[in-house]
């Protein structure tokens, strides 16, 4: 062999070693650069002279992991935002500075409002603003660089946050070089194991702690169906209720039920949960109470109620849902309080409400749960059922009690509003203007969506 063909063979070698290793060379759509370039203003730059519209499938694979990049840098942005938000809340008062977790409350209440977030969501970006920028400062340095995107982040930042601040650097330090190579449930997996073998007690009594956690949470869908889940259970009792549904699914399938498994697991599911209770009678034998379903708020028009019409009605704590559920609602609800509203279909006002059952519950409070079937707080969907009754000009200004000036606002807002100094007022739409104690100005409404 000549030297030149070696060389050209060992040319092919490397080009053929790049390719496999970085995937197909980018077309002229794409500059050049884009899959190199640091996220920030270099690659901001880079993205807007991306020609779309000429872009080959080869090419979309390289945009894609340059617009992660610039994703995940923009979130830590973000995330230093809200850490410096939160600070703000702690310098609040210079004469008596707050705590903490007082100051996050506060932050996240602020964050809620300006960008239309639930609770929960803008109290996880507060949790998780202070985690990175104060105990983990090099996860969020790589989250900026680029190096991984905001799920891991929160992986790294949850995984370790009930280890020892040493152990949990230790941990993040071993694990974070590789963290942007490994999937999702990867880097979980591997990270659990590494907080075991690094805490064992610590591993315990996270596990104690989450079982503390336990709880029943019921989420809407877009299609009017509903998820019923059951968060933080003993995985073992969870494990053993999956077989137990798993053998009776399969049993009736091999009896020649034609439903899915999935279906089957479902219904089995509630049928479970709907099981006749029994009591004792008054000779000790037991009697069988029949079914016990908790009470539901119903809102809905007198149309639909009578079936002149489809349109859709509310379940409190749950949200919309089809005509055809609110009348099976009305008709099952025989041997449990619920509460009724009707509200004009033309107008949407509320023309009537009542309980069927006597209760030690107030007009006013009725009224007020008519009219705001939630709290009014920003972005909160507690049931007013579940809400305190706030003043909205305070009683010590105005010593009086009157419809108008009452409104739902839930424990926590409610907290939040008078430790803070959130002030708000009804406008002649129904809605509310709150203002923030930073200033803000965020118009809410008390109906759902």
């Amino acid at each position: 062999m000549s030297l030149a063909l070696g060389i050209i063979e060992h040319m092919f070698d490397t080009m053929d070693k790049t390719t496999a290793a970085s995937g197909p060379a980018s077309s002229a759509a794409v500059p050049v650069g884009l899959a190199e370039a640091s996220p920030g203003e270099e690659l901001g730059g880079l993205l807007a002279e991306v020609a779309w519209d000429r872009l080959t499938p080869a090419d979309l694979v390289v945009v894609l992991r340059a617009q992660q990049r610039q994703i995940a840098h923009y979130q830590a942005g973000l995330h230093w935002t809200a850490n410096r938000i939160v600070a703000a809340y702690e310098d609040f008062d210079q004469e008596d500075p707050m705590g903490l977790r007082e100051a996050a409350d506060g932050a996240a209440a602020e964050m809620g409002a300006a960008l239309r977030l639930t609770r929960r969501s803008a109290e996880l970006t507060t949790e998780l603003a202070v985690e990175l920028l104060r105990r983990l400062p090099a996860v969020w340095d790589a989250l900026l660089a680029g190096q991984i995107d905001l799920p891991r982040a929160r992986i790294l930042v949850g995984g370790t946050v009930d280890l020892d601040p040493a152990a949990g650097q230790t941990v993040v330090d071993m694990i974070l070089p590789d963290a942007g190579l490994l999937t999702t449930g990867q880097l979980a997996a591997k990270l659990r194991k590494l907080c075991i073998q690094a805490d064992p007690e610590a591993a315990k009594k996270r596990y104690e702690s989450s079982i503390e956690d336990r709880r029943l949470v019921l989420e809407a869908n877009d299609a009017g169906t509903a998820n019923l889940l059951g968060m933080d259970l003993p995985p073992h009792i969870a494990a053993t209720i999956k077989r137990r549904i798993n053998r009776q699914a399969r049993r009736l399938r091999r009896n020649g039920d034609d439903r899915t498994m999935d279906q089957l697991r479902a219904d089995i599911y509630l049928d479970l949960l709907r099981r006749r209770e029994t009591r004792m009678s008054a000779d000790g034998a037991d009697a069988d109470s029949g079914p016990v379903d908790g009470g539901v708020h119903l809102t809905v028009g007198v149309e639909t109620l009578a079936g002149y019409d489809d349109n859709p009605a509310e379940i409190q704590g749950f949200g919309p849902v089809l005509a055809d559920i609110a009348r099976q609602v009305a008709d099952g609800q025989v041997g449990s309080p619920w509460t009724w509203s009707l509200r004009d279909s033309d107008t949407g006002q509320t023309m009537d409400d009542g309980i069927t059952r006597r209760r030690p519950t107030a007009a006013q409070r009725r009224t007020i749960e008519a009219l705001d079937p939630t709290c009014v707080h920003p972005g909160c969907r507690m049931p007013a059922t579940d809400c305190d009754i706030d003043h909205t000009i305070p009683y010590s200004e105005r010593p009086v009690t009157c419809t108008g000036d009452l409104a739902p606002l839930c424990r926590h807002h409610h907290r939040i509003r008078h430790a803070f100094g959130w002030s708000y007022r009804r406008l002649s739409g129904g809605d509310y203007l709150f203002t923030s104690p930073l200033g803000h100005f965020h118009t809410t409404s008390g109906l759902p969506p």
